[in-house]
């Protein structure tokens, strides 16, 4: 905090020379004496809110950069697509265990079913373009907006139809943990009958 505090004053004096301001004009500009001015760029007199908000006014900086606070983190996410061959994974978590999401983006190359096993439970959405999904005995074509979830202990596989790439947003459990998808009841009222059975 010392050390903070020590470097306000020549920062306060560079800024105020770039804009070829004198002591006497900041004091007229601000209120403040420029005895008090002088000792703030020198490191005799410490710096408080009071004197610094009208310094900021007057200069027409931010308070941040008066008092050289730290930059604020950037917040994007840096991620680190994976390319195989002509396809690409995009791990979209950044903490080892528990659910997995991934962006996937699937290139025609990857069109012939080679079925596996292994633990976990899996949820995929299709964003764009058609996902062939082979699951055991089912060989179903998902277009854009459709949604498929399997336990990955059964024989799966799933790849672009061959006729072009093919957009997919993954959730995989690894230890086998199921996605919970909430939706609004549909309300009926009275005299309401289904049209069949419930799925």
């Amino acid at each position: 905090m010392d050390d903070v505090l020590a470097a306000v004053g020549p920062r306060l004096k560079r800024i105020r020379q770039q804009r070829d301001c004198t002591l006497a004009a900041l004091s007229e500009t601000t209120g403040i004496s420029v005895s008090t001015l002088s000792r703030l760029e020198s490191g005799q007199r410490k710096p408080s809110l009071e004197l610094l908000l009208p310094i900021a006014h007057a200069h027409q900086v931010p308070l941040d950069e008066l008092v050289g606070a730290p930059p604020v983190g950037d917040p994007r996410v840096r991620l680190k697509p994976i390319k195989r061959g002509d396809s690409t994974v995009v791990p979209l978590t950044q903490q080892p265990g528990g659910v997995q999401t991934y962006k996937m983006v699937i290139g025609t190359t990857r069109s012939t079913p080679e079925p596996c096993t292994h633990e976990g439970y899996e949820w995929m959405y299709v964003l764009s373009g058609k996902l062939r999904l082979v699951l055991a005995e089912h060989d179903l074509v998902l277009t854009a907006g459709e949604v498929a979830e399997f336990d990955t202990r059964l024989p799966h596989w799933f790849g672009s139809t061959g006729e072009a790439p093919v957009e997919v947003l993954s959730l995989f459990g690894p230890q086998g943990e199921r996605m919970h998808v909430r939706a609004r009841p549909q309300r009926r009222t009275e005299g309401d009958r289904p049209e069949g059975p419930e799925r």
